[in-house]
């Protein structure tokens, strides 16, 4: 009788250990298992970018979109890493402890339609200068970051130039591009139209940037507007150019909110933002201005 007990005992503790060990392995299977997971590692990025949005004058209300399209490409493509900030305190090669980032650490710098005179002092100016032109970091340039910091003289010689009215405000500008080969426009048509509010630049020459994109002198209505300044009715969209060792690239491109749902737009800030910073080639070198249907040349 008592081996028939044992007997009976045993069977029961193997059918609960196979029943249990069934149910867990269909819970696994079925994804129920309750261990929380392991957390997973820090994507280590390639670069380090500085995003800044201050604006001192016009608010644009694309600031927004702009800084957080930047980012996203950045940790969706594990490119970069973006610090978005509307201030200008980073902007120092001076070591400001609570773990806070500057120059150093940063391997280019994005302006976002910032706008008057930034929140800089004398020696950020020159820490920010001596970061391009002799440290080689990149500089990409947002729409009004040509509307910025104009008792700078060395910011105008960096970027390219100033703003000077946009003669047509937003409109569906008609655009040439003349960079093909040039990775932030590579994947543009010869000619297309962009809904969008197209600067005029001051103290900007062709001879000092290479045009990626122009507006069509042929395709603008020039009558009666006392906002249109350049006689010669050369209106570039974007350009690249080098600042000593550093990239830097301009569009005005990116006035209003849609523009940052646009993949045009987008891929080309994109692209800038990686030829920025050495990741891909393209020419800086001034060429002539492209002769369009119906221009004298």
């Amino acid at each position: 009788m008592r081996y028939r007990w044992s007997f009976i005992f045993l069977s029961l503790f193997l059918f609960s250990f196979g029943t249990f060990g069934r149910t867990s392995d269909a819970q696994e299977r079925a994804g129920t298992n309750t261990t929380p997971p392991i957390p997973h590692v820090k994507q280590i990025h390639l670069k380090h970018i500085l995003v800044v949005g201050q604006t001192k004058g016009f608010e644009h209300d694309s600031v927004s979109a702009a800084m957080a399209a930047i980012y996203s490409m950045g940790h969706d493509s594990g490119l970069w890493d973006a610090t978005l900030r509307t201030d200008t305190e980073l902007l120092t090669k001076k070591d400001l402890g609570r773990n806070a980032k500057n120059l150093s650490y940063f391997d280019a710098i994005v302006f976002t339609s910032t706008t008057g005179e930034l929140d800089l002092d004398q020696s950020q100016k020159e820490d920010m200068m001596s970061s391009i032109k002799v440290d080689g970091k990149g500089f990409v340039g947002i729409h009004a970051a040509l509307d910025t910091n104009y008792t700078w003289p060395e910011y105008g010689e960096m970027i390219g130039g100033w703003f000077d009215q946009h003669p047509w405000s937003t409109f569906n500008a008609p655009i040439i591009n003349e960079d093909p080969d040039f990775p932030a426009v590579r994947h543009l048509p010869k000619a297309f139209l962009k809904y969008d509010e197209i600067y005029q630049p001051k103290e900007w020459s062709r001879d000092k940037v290479h045009v990626l994109l122009s507006l069509d002198p042929n395709k603008l209505d020039y009558a009666n507007n006392s906002r249109i300044h350049r006689a010669d009715h050369d209106f570039a969209v974007a350009w690249s150019k080098m600042y000593g060792n550093g990239r830097v690239f301009y569009s005005t491109l990116g006035h209003t909110e849609d523009a940052w749902e646009d993949p045009d737009i987008r891929k080309m800030y994109f692209e800038a933002i990686k030829w920025a910073l050495g990741l891909t080639e393209g020419s800086t070198a001034p060429h002539a201005r492209p002769v369009t249907s119906g221009q004298t040349p």
